[in-house]
């Protein structure tokens, strides 16, 4: 009976720690990856989560979290197509995904760096989209959704502001092509639909441009 006991008591002492050891570790998959199933995510996007403007890898630190955790279950399951995340997503467990989410979102946003655009390099074209959109084609300003210069508005309107250009563009011609979820009440899909080819590039460039918000907004989840 004693040694009943001994084994009851040490498996309830040792219990904590089997749990602390299986809760998922963010910031070891992060900057070391998951064993030998997935890269560290720091290689694309920045040991800051900042992202790579120039192998268009998108900034992770500060998004909401609600946002990223969305995005990872939309790879994981095919919704959103992406060759590269995909199998990365796909690898984690929904835990997994879920503490990536909130690691990144809490990341504070790097100091503003070059994205290859300024703003004395914005096509009129551009700014007009993002500043006023195009009523004629049902086009609303970019911007009443994610904010002023493009910082982004609560839980599912992110910041685009800072973003790499060449990100931005492609995710403009995903959502066209149906690779990309539409995003709340199909929103953006149909956003896409009425954008010319030359419309992309220029309100890319705009909010590749502006500088990102190192703050947190009313009602957003970047905690």
């Amino acid at each position: 009976m004693r040694r009943i006991l001994q084994a009851v008591i040490t498996t309830l002492f040792l219990l904590p720690v089997a749990t602390h050891a299986a809760s998922p570790d963010a910031a070891s998959i992060a900057k070391q990856g998951l064993g030998d199933k997935i890269a560290p995510c720091s290689s694309c996007h920045g040991a800051d989560g900042g992202g790579n403007s120039a192998a268009g890898f998108p900034r992770l630190a500060g998004l909401g979290k609600t946002y990223l955790a969305e995005q990872l279950d939309a790879f994981a399951s095919g919704q959103r197509a992406n060759a590269v995340m995909m199998p990365i997503a796909g690898a984690m467990s929904d835990e997994q995904r879920q503490a990536m989410a909130v690691y990144y979102s809490r990341l504070p946003v790097p100091t503003a760096r070059s994205t290859g655009t300024d703003t004395g390099d914005i096509p009129a074209a551009g700014t007009a989209l993002a500043e006023h959109g195009r009523w004629a084609d049902g086009i609303p300003a970019c911007v009443q959704c994610h904010g002023p210069a493009g910082v982004g508005v609560g839980e599912y309107f992110p910041p685009l502001a800072g973003q790499p250009a060449g990100y931005i563009e492609a995710q403009l011609r995903a959502w066209r092509t149906g690779k990309r979820p539409g995003g709340p009440m199909g929103l953006m899909a149909s956003i896409a639909s009425q954008l010319h080819d030359d419309d992309l590039a220029p309100v890319a460039a705009y909010f590749a441009a502006q500088t990102p918000a190192t703050h947190k907004t009313e009602g957003d989840e970047h905690e």
